[in-house]
C-alpha cells in the first residue's frame, strides 16, 4: 500500500513556513548586503561549484535570491514552492531537501548567514533545473545500450535566464519538457496514483484463458478489472458476452497485443499487471521524456522499440505508421537507443555484411563448405572479388578474417529494396526485408539490431512527398533500374530511436508495452535508489 510521501506531508505546512522564512530573510536584506561578510560567504561557498562561482564573480556577488525588494521575495517563494512539488514530476523530494532550505532561511541571523542561504538556494535551483530539463539520471550508466546523448543546458546560462525572467513562477514551470507527451504522462501519473490509493484494479483474473461464451467467477473478475481500467462500461454480466469481448479488444489495442477479442494467456498476463507496475512505467517514461531533445514543430521519425513501430510525425501529428522488426534480445543484437538525422535513402541497396555477422555467423559455414552462402561476394582489400575455391578458410579467425562480404541488389537482398540512412557509429538504419512473415507476429524482435519496416515503399513515398510532385513515380523509376541509387533528402529529418513501455496518443487510452529488453526495470531501480517512490495521491 502506498504511503503519503514526506514531500506530500511537507506541502501541508510549507506555505506558512515559507512565508515566515521569506520574511525572515527580508528583514536582513536591507543592511546585510552592504556588509563584506555577505559577499565573503558567497565567495567561499560558491567556490566549490565552478558555474556558481563564475556567475557570482561576474555579478560582483550581487544576490539572486536574498536581495531587497518584491522580485527577490517572489523568486524565493517560487523556488521553494516548486521544490515542494517535485514528486509531481516523478523526482525524489529528498534530493532537494526543501525543509532544510526553509529552516536555513528562517534561522538566518547575520550577513554571513544570508550569504550561505544565497548559495544554497542557487545550488538547489540548478539541481532542480538540470533534473527537470534533461533528467536526473545518466542513461549510459544504467544500460550501455542506451547511448543517447543528453543535451545539458549550461548552468551559468540557467542562472542568467532565471534572473532575466519577469515571472519566476512561470519560468520554473517552463523548465519541464513542453511537449504534449510529458503533459499527458503527468496526467496519467496523477490518475494512477489516485486509483492505487483506492485499491487499484481489484482482483486479478485467476485463469490463463477466457473466451466468448465462458461464464462464472473468472469472467466476473475479468469484467471488473476491465471496468476499473476504463475499457468497459458498468455491467452486471457474468458471461463473456459481446461487451466483454469488445472491451478485451480495446485492451489488446492499447497494449500492443494481437486483437482477437479472446483473453488468452498473453492478454490475461497483461490484464493482471498491477496499477503500481503501470505507475512505474509512467514515471520511467517521464524521466525518458526529459532525456529526449525533441522539437514540437517540423517533421521527425519516431521508432519505439517496445511497440515495434516506426512513425513519421509532422508538427506533433501522426502522418504515417508502419510495423517494424527490431533487434533480438541478445547481448550483441539489441537495438540501441539514440537520436540522429536521416540524410538519404538507398534504392536497390548492396548489403555490406557487418564484420560481426561475417566472422561469427558466416565464417564457420565457409570453413565447412567454401561454397556456403554463395549469394555473397568475398571482396579483398583492393576491392576485388575473391575466388572462394582458392581460399583456405580454416586459417582464419574472427580477428584475422581479411575479406568483406557483400550481397548484390535484388529481391533476396537482406536489406530488401530500400534502406534509409542516418549515418551513425552504431551502424543502425531502417530498411526493407524479404522476411515479410515476421511482421505478423505480436513480438517482433528478430533482427541484428537494425530496424526492418513492413511498408518501406510507402515510408519512402511519404519522405519524398516533401520534395517530389510524384513521389511514388520518382521512387519506382529508380527501383526499376535495378541499380543502387542514392537519393538525398532535401531536408534532413531527426530520427529518435526510443524505448517506451508507456506512451500516450492524442486521443484514447495511454498505451502500455512489455519491457522487451528489461531496460525500464533497470531505470526504475536507479530512480528508486535516488529516492523516487510510488507515493499516494494527495487530493
Amino acid at each position: 500500500m502506498l504511503q503519503p510521501s514526506r514531500a506530500s506531508r511537507f506541502k501541508r505546512c510549507v506555505f506558512s513556513s515559507v512565508t515566515a522564512a521569506v520574511l525572515a530573510v527580508s528583514l536582513l536584506t536591507t543592511e546585510a548586503q552592504a556588509f563584506p561578510a555577505f559577499k565573503q560567504a558567497v565567495a567561499e561557498t560558491a567556490a566549490r561549484d565552478d558555474a556558481i562561482a563564475a556567475y557570482y564573480r561576474g555579478a560582483d556577488f550581487d544576490p539572486i535570491w536574498t536581495g531587497q525588494g518584491e522580485i527577490f521575495v517572489k523568486r524565493r517563494k517560487a523556488l521553494i514552492n516548486a521544490l515542494s512539488r517535485v514528486e509531481d514530476h516523478a523526482l525524489p523530494s529528498a534530493r532537494y531537501d526543501v525543509d532544510r532550505l526553509v529552516a536555513q532561511m528562517a534561522s538566518a541571523r547575520s550577513a554571513r548567514d544570508l550569504g550561505l542561504v544565497e548559495v544554497a538556494l542557487s545550488k538547489a535551483y540548478l539541481r532542480y533545473a538540470r533534473d527537470l530539463t534533461s533528467g536526473m539520471l545518466v542513461p549510459s550508466r544504467i544500460d550501455e545500450e542506451i547511448v543517447r546523448e543528453i543535451a545539458r543546458r549550461d548552468r551559468t546560462e540557467l542562472l542568467q535566464s532565471f534572473i532575466a525572467a519577469d515571472d519566476a513562477k512561470g519560468f520554473l514551470r517552463g523548465l519541464a519538457p513542453q511537449t504534449p507527451e510529458y503533459t499527458r504522462l503527468m496526467k496519467e501519473k496523477l490518475r494512477l496514483q489516485r486509483l492505487v490509493s483506492e485499491g487499484g484494479w481489484g482482483e486479478s483474473v485467476p485463469v490463463a484463458k477466457l473466451e466468448p461464451g465462458d461464464k462464472g467467477r473468472s469472467v466476473i473478475a475479468l469484467r471488473d478489472r476491465l471496468m476499473r481500467m476504463g475499457f468497459m462500461e458498468r455491467s452486471a454480466t457474468a458471461s463473456y458476452d459481446s461487451d466483454v469481448e469488445n472491451a478485451v479488444r480495446a485492451f489488446q489495442t492499447a497494449h500492443g497485443l494481437e486483437i482477437d477479442g479472446v483473453a488468452g494467456k498473453g492478454t490475461i498476463s497483461e490484464i493482471n499487471v498491477s496499477a503500481e507496475t503501470r505507475l512505474k512505467s509512467i514515471m520511467v517514461a517521464m524521466e525518458r521524456e526529459r532525456w529526449l531533445d525533441r522539437e514540437t514543430e517540423g517533421r521527425e521519425i519516431l521508432v519505439n522499440l517496445t511497440d515495434f513501430s516506426a512513425k513519421i510525425i509532422d508538427d506533433g501529428k501522426l502522418t504515417f505508421r508502419t510495423r517494424s522488426v527490431v533487434g533480438k534480445n541478445q547481448s550483441d543484437r539489441r537495438s540501441p537507443e539514440f537520436s540522429d538525422t536521416m540524410e538519404h535513402m538507398v534504392i536497390n541497396p548492396t548489403w555490406n555484411v557487418p564484420r560481426s555477422i561475417a566472422t561469427k555467423e558466416y565464417l564457420p559455414l565457409l570453413k565447412q563448405n567454401p561454397n556456403a552462402v554463395s549469394y555473397l561476394r568475398l571482396v579483398n582489400g583492393r576491392g576485388q572479388t575473391v575466388d572462394r575455391s582458392a581460399v583456405d578458410f580454416s586459417q582464419f579467425t574472427t580477428r584475422n578474417f581479411p575479406f568483406d562480404m557483400k550481397q548484390a541488389p535484388g529481391n533476396r537482398n537482406a536489406l530488401g529494396l530500400v534502406k534509409f540512412m542516418f549515418p551513425n557509429r552504431h551502424n543502425i538504419y531502417l530498411h526493407d526485408t524479404p522476411q515479410k512473415a515476421l511482421f505478423k507476429r505480436e513480438v517482433r524482435a528478430y533482427s541484428h539490431g537494425c530496424i526492418r519496416l513492413q511498408q518501406p515503399f510507402e515510408f519512402a513515398y511519404e519522405l519524398l512527398s516533401k520534395q517530389e510532385d510524384n513521389p511514388k513515380g520518382f521512387f519506382q523509376s529508380r527501383l526499376k533500374t535495378g541499380r543502387e541509387t542514392h537519393v538525398n533528402l532535401e531536408q534532413n529529418i531527426p530520427v529518435h530511436i526510443i524505448y517506451r513501455t508507456a506512451y500516450t496518443e492524442a486521443k484514447g487510452p495511454v498505451q502500455y508495452r512489455r519491457d522487451v529488453y528489461g531496460r525500464d526495470a533497470k531505470i526504475w531501480e536507479a530512480m528508486a535508489n535516488e529516492g523516487v517512490a510510488l507515493t499516494s495521491y494527495q487530493g
